[in-house]
């Protein structure tokens, strides 16, 4: 049986994969309405990974099986799960160095590409063994063996081009890509060994296995050369350059002595025995290199025997001269063993177990179509309510429309008696003191988690740079500042978040302020209402009264189709994930902006519309409306009477108080909404932190063990899908509170904040999205301007998914109110 060598596996190190996995989906996910539980699918997952990682040290056919399944599980995570923001601390040792169980020299990175490769070299590794261990009597052993060589070759060339790209980082020594490049070389070559034994097993004309050996020859110099170089003299075994170069000569006397069978046929005499005699000698020197006194022995008797038999044939019949083997014609090759493309799956019943996870092209797509879509819904709806108020506002000065209904001196107007009896129905001014109570608390919390993940990378920052001060050039892992830009940009943003709603707290408590009289009023009983307005004279029925009381008509007509036109911008979609899918099917790509902007259109378009033809029909509705009031002035003669004041200081109490409610309800929910992004972003941090410091212990024990012969670890670079962040303007415009416009704040809950470990400028990964924030139409999303009586720094807010991975921080009670909040 012919000798090979089989390459040593990789050694993995335990990882806990489910904690990151179940964040990174759920934060991802959640926002995308998959509800679907992967604790399952991620605890299979795990099991997986120990399986085929450990299993692959028994070295049998069947756990080829069982690591081809984890790595095509990893090839559908990747590409559902961009590796840039998974932070598992994967952390594997150099096959090259030491046992099992006591190497030193490792590599940690906290991607899933690096994970992949190193499970890609142990699926070569694996293959290696298996086929060395095949029998080569069988013709299923020779064609598995060949079968497995090939695919080893293959990969380890695959990597060799793909590993530096992959990881972004110095490579132990086992994954550099001259390592790679002379391993594929080898085993390229013991494939093609294979081959020869497959063409004498199925006894093929010797000169067809003349040439199968010049080519196995040929492939054992390229590899000896390889082998070599001064720079990889250190990893492997000496005996595996002595066995190289016995094979080369080896396989070169087998040449010969095949071609020399070709000869006797031909009865060229003397050229046989020429050939004969450099077999003897090259197999003579294939023992001696390789310092195995059997190798290629059975066929060097043979050559020994043929040898003796053709010299006593030519001294007694042919007396040929023997030719000089260097004047002999070239041997051909013949070259069977190739390379060959990587199979698109390894496995032949994969199952994936995150099948209905999106890919990363589709859910990113989703994302940023989502983001185009509230941008619109959220200006329509901004219009409609900035509109409204204002028509609110005109009312209100206007005493409308209890004006006309004040039909008797001393009775209150219908509208107010409807007023005052929702107000109280609804809780009255109590109601909206307590709801103001929450918020200062809700801050608070808000505030400490935020806290909390600038504590944390403050601290990761703090002590890497006091480790690069105390080891100076010999700490070489990449630094914390390059690594959490994004994260720092992402708390700011929230910084800047939280400044703007405790500004938004105050307008609403002014609001409070300015109308708290009126809605006391409002609240009290029957009684105190009728004594707090002053009496006065009657309404005297006129043609204008019965114009205004049909504009009125007309405002409710207005309003209440507006409260439809809201309804259906909040409820209007699309199926998008079908278009995205679509077209990532169909052209491998996907055209996010065109096809957002075309399906959008289509929905809205009539919708937006609407928005503008309500806006015409009110500036023409308060244009009819304040003249005919002058009108009814005129006639009546009531302009500034005291009771006139009060009225309409009750009438904007209404207002307020509806806009307070619902400001405060919304408000509450808002903050409650925000702690949970928080958390999300609090888990991601925690993740990263984690990686971060299971890279430097392992990098103090390289340092304290002086193993310097590793080399430094070098920068890796950043990805494009990061480089823009610095540069681009952020996705939410700032705007000051005197007009009714957006706040800094994203308008939608993206689930899946980038984070900014191990990036470079060769990942393929789309642009840096934005934090999130509660979904559909934002709370702070627009702030009209504070001078208008109907400022509403609150709206209505869809349920976001928590995300849940982190108790709340415990509060003691000192902490309320927070310092600079108005209540």
């Amino acid at each position: 049986m012919a000798e090979l060598i089989a390459v040593p596996l990789k050694k993995p190190c335990d990882v806990d994969v489910i904690r990151p996995l179940t964040n990174i989906i759920k934060s991802t996910y959640s926002s995308a309405g998959n509800q679907k539980d992967y604790t399952e699918a991620i605890a299979e997952f795990s099991k997986l990974r120990n399986n085929a990682l450990w299993r692959a040290f028994e070295k049998y056919e069947s756990s080829l099986e069982v690591i081809y399944s984890y790595y095509d599980q990893l090839c559908a995570l990747e590409s559902k799960i961009p590796a840039h923001e998974l932070q598992i601390p994967f952390k594997w040792k150099d096959a090259f160095d030491c046992t099992i169980f006591g190497g030193k020299l490792s590599l940690t990175i906290s991607t899933l590409s690096y994970e992949k490769v190193c499970v890609l070299f142990n699926i070569a590794a694996l293959q290696s063994s298996v086929a060395a261990t095949q029998t080569l009597e069988s013709n299923e052993g020779l064609k598995m063996a060949a079968k497995l060589f090939q695919q080893s070759a293959s990969i380890f060339n695959y990597l060799k081009g793909n590993v530096m790209m992959a990881i972004q980082q110095e490579p132990t020594p086992d994954i550099s890509p001259e390592t790679l490049g002379t391993l594929s070389s080898l085993m390229l070559a013991q494939a093609q060994e294979i081959f020869i034994y497959k063409a004498i097993h199925d006894a093929m004309k010797d000169g067809i296995i003349a040439k199968l050996a010049a080519q196995a020859e040929e492939l054992y110099v390229d590899a000896l050369k390889l082998f070599q170089r001064e720079i990889l003299r250190a990893p492997w075994d000496k005996a595996w350059v002595a066995m190289i170069a016995g094979k080369q000569a080896g396989y070169r006397a087998m040449a010969e002595y095949y071609q020399s069978l070709v000869c006797k046929n031909n009865k060229l005499i003397g050229e046989e025995i020429a050939r004969l005699e450099h077999a003897v000698d090259l197999f003579k020197a294939a023992q001696q290199r390789s310092n195995k006194p059997h190798l290629f022995q059975e066929y060097a008797n043979r050559a020994q025997r043929n040898l003796a038999e053709a010299k006593k044939d030519n001294d007694f019949i042919y007396h040929e001269k023997i030719p000089d083997i260097n004047s002999l014609e070239p041997i051909g090759k013949a070259s069977i063993a190739k390379l060959q493309p990587l199979p698109e799956v390894f496995s032949s019943n994969f199952k994936d177990l995150f099948a209905d996870l999106l890919p990363v092209t589709v859910h990113q797509a989703l994302s940023s179509y989502e983001v185009r879509r509230n941008e619109l819904v959220n200006a329509e709806i901004s219009k409609l309510r900035e509109m409204t108020q204002i028509l609110n506002s005109v009312l209100a000065s206007l005493n409308l429309p209890a004006a006309i209904e004040d039909t008797s001196g001393t009775e209150l107007p219908q509208s107010v008696l409807e007023k005052a009896e929702y107000v109280k129905s609804t809780g009255g001014i109590r109601a909206l003191e307590n709801s103001m109570k929450e918020l200062p608390e809700l801050l608070q919390r808000n505030k400490e988690l935020l806290e909390e993940n600038e504590r944390m990378l403050r601290e990761e920052r703090e002590s890497d740079d006091q480790l690069k001060e105390q080891f100076k050039n010999r700490w070489t892992r990449v630094p914390s500042a390059s690594l959490t830009e994004q994260f720092t940009i992402i708390l700011r943003k929230y910084r800047e978040i939280i400044n703007n709603a405790v500004t938004a707290d105050k307008v609403v408590r002014e609001k409070y302020e300015t109308h708290k009289e009126g809605m006391e009023i409002l609240s009290s009983d029957g009684n105190n209402l009728i004594n707090a307005v002053p009496t006065g004279s009657a309404v005297q029925e006129s043609n204008t009264v019965t114009q205004l009381r049909k504009l009125m008509e007309n405002v409710e007509t207005l309003k209440t189709e507006r409260d439809v036109i809201e309804s259906e911008l909040k409820s209007a979609t699309i199926d998008m994930k079908a278009t995205f899918l679509s077209a990532l099917a169909k052209d491998g790509a996907i055209d996010e902006p065109n096809l957002s902007v075309e399906n959008i259109g289509k929905i809205y378009g009539p919708l937006q519309k609407q928005v503008r033809e309500s806006v015409s029909r009110q500036e023409q509705l308060v244009a009819e409306i304040q003249r005919c009031h002058a009108e009814f002035i005129a006639e009546q003669s009531c302009s500034g009477s005291s009771r006139e004041a009060m009225l309409c200081k009750l009438a904007s109490a209404y207002d307020a108080f509806k806009e307070l409610k619902g400001n405060l309800s919304e408000g509450v929910k808002f903050y409650n909404d925000l702690t949970q992004l928080l958390l999300v972003v609090q888990n991601k941090i925690s993740d990263f932190c984690f990686a971060r410091k299971t890279e430097k212990e392992e990098l103090l024990k390289d340092l304290t063990t002086n193993l310097s012969h590793t080399g430094p670890i070098t920068t890796p670079d950043i990805p494009t899908h990061h480089g823009g962040i610095s540069g681009q303007s952020q996705p939410a415009t700032e705007q000051s509170q005197s007009g009714p416009s957006q706040l800094p704040y994203p308008t939608q809950f993206q689930g899946g904040m980038p984070v900014p470990y191990g990036v470079g400028p060769a990942t393929p990964y789309p642009a840096y999205i934005p934090p999130p924030m509660p979904a559909a139409y934002n709370p702070y999303a627009t702030m009209p301007n504070r001078t208008q009586g109907n400022y509403n720094p609150y709206q209505s807010m869809p349920p976001t998914p928590y995300a849940g991975y982190a108790t709340l921080p415990r509060y003691s009670g000192n902490q309320y109110p927070p310092q600079g909040h108005p209540f």
